[in-house]
């Protein structure tokens, strides 16, 4: 197939993402970075964390695109005595039959938004990041696929660390995204004020089927990608783990730790995702430049050198975007 045929079915395969939008944007005022994080995480099949302060409607956002594509959403509150059976279901004994049944969890759902991921200990983080993964969770003797399209939407508190577990680098990476949320503009703030004074609040109705999702995976992952395009997104990667190798010696005593293959897979699921959006059946450096920082964000490790200087991995991945050269 030819870039121009697949343009064509790409702006014909991609014509929902206007009807999602439209409907989202009845609801959610402003947040125009979150809600396409959002797209691009269903789309790509990646799962997102989110931060940001509370009040900022990322509990909003989730439920509304799981109304608006039909799909049941499920929203687990972590707190410090959560088991991992509260999240994945456990084996109940029935009176009745004689014999332990399966009760399956608020897990079994398409669209998960985990709260405060950060509040609850590590057996529970371990059983959320586990079914992210394999997309499936085992309740005694027996092994359970989640139904398709699974997003798990998992959000961090930034203000309050008293109290809370920290999760670990190595499964932090599981995410596809992190989005850090900031807060809407003055205007926007009038909007959201008149909206929720309203007697009746908007309502988001279904436009698309779950399965209308999983067709649309197949043809993002058809979104052509050039080798140039490949061997900038291994640049951008490479340059956080052999700084000097791309004349950024500066950086070497700040990174512990660079992005890992993983990164370099979710960056260009993500640009595929990004430039399917914008309706566009091959991907450009600017889609890549879109996504990087969400990408690469949770995958760099600071040293305490950088801590100490103030240094944030915002600053490091822009000093490796205006070094790697743009194809």
């Amino acid at each position: 197939m030819d870039i121009k045929e697949l343009n064509e079915r790409i702006a014909q395969e991609s014509g929902f993402i206007t009807l999602l939008d439209s409907e989202m944007r009845k609801v959610i005022i402003g947040q125009k970075e979150m809600l396409d994080r959002l797209l691009i995480g269903l789309l790509a099949n990646g799962h997102i964390l989110l931060e940001g302060v509370p009040g900022l409607a990322k509990t909003l956002a989730i439920k509304s695109l799981a109304m608006a594509i039909k799909a049941r959403f499920s929203r687990i509150q972590f707190t410090p005595d959560l088991l991992p059976a509260d999240l994945i279901g456990t084996m109940i004994y029935s009176q009745k039959t004689e014999e332990f049944v399966v009760r399956k969890g608020p897990l079994f759902a398409n669209f998960i938004l985990a709260d405060e991921i950060n509040r609850a200990p590590a057996k529970v983080q371990s059983a959320l990041l586990e079914a992210m993964q394999e997309r499936q969770v085992t309740i005694g003797d027996h092994s359970f696929s989640l139904e398709e399209p699974f997003l798990v939407l998992a959000t961090e508190n930034p203000l309050e660390q008293e109290g809370t577990y920290p999760l670990p680098e190595a499964q932090v990476d599981r995410f596809m995204l992190k989005v850090m949320i900031d807060y809407p503009a003055k205007e926007e703030e009038k909007q959201i004020l008149r909206q929720n004074m309203q007697m009746d609040f908007p309502v988001t109705n279904p436009v698309i089927e779950p399965a209308d999702i999983i067709k649309a995976r197949r043809v993002v992952r058809e979104v052509y990608l050039d080798e140039k395009i490949e061997n900038y997104i291994t640049d951008i990667v490479f340059a956080t783990r052999y700084p000097a190798e791309y004349k950024l010696p500066e950086l070497e005593p700040m990174i512990s730790y660079g992005g890992s293959p993983r990164a370099s897979i979710s960056m260009a699921l993500a640009a595929k995702a990004y430039a399917f959006i914008r309706q566009r059946g091959y991907v450009i450096p600017e889609d890549v430049r879109a996504v990087c920082h969400d990408v690469m964000r949770h995958r760099i490790g600071l040293t305490y050198e950088a801590e100490a200087e103030s240094i944030t991995t915002e600053k490091i991945i822009d000093q490796v975007l205006n070094k790697v050269e743009v194809p």
